[in-house]
């Protein structure tokens, strides 16, 4: 029974994680956006993540990092998701 509440707050805790790489992504568009303190948290938060990324170029100026990590978050959670219903049935 502890296995799936620590399975669902582990999901719970990567789609926050997921908003706040959304966020980051906005506050980028914005100047000035980071250099608040939210802004400032917010890039604590991602920028470790986030640099594991930043091997992937810019196409058309436009950088897809973000895009190929939020995608890697989803299959992490649709992993999570797959592990719990064959242990648990959930």
């Amino acid at each position: 029974m502890i296995f799936v509440q620590f399975f669902s707050l582990l999901q719970v805790v990567i789609q926050i994680y997921m908003l706040l790489i959304f966020v980051w992504v906005l506050m980028s568009w914005l100047p000035g956006a980071r250099q608040s303190a939210l802004g400032r948290f917010i890039d604590r938060i991602c920028e470790p993540y986030m640099r594991w990324f930043r091997f992937i170029p810019p196409f058309f100026g436009i950088d897809f990092s973000p895009v190929i990590a939020l995608f890697v978050l989803d299959l992490v959670m649709q992993g999570i998701q797959y592990i719990s219903i064959l242990l648990f049935g959930m």
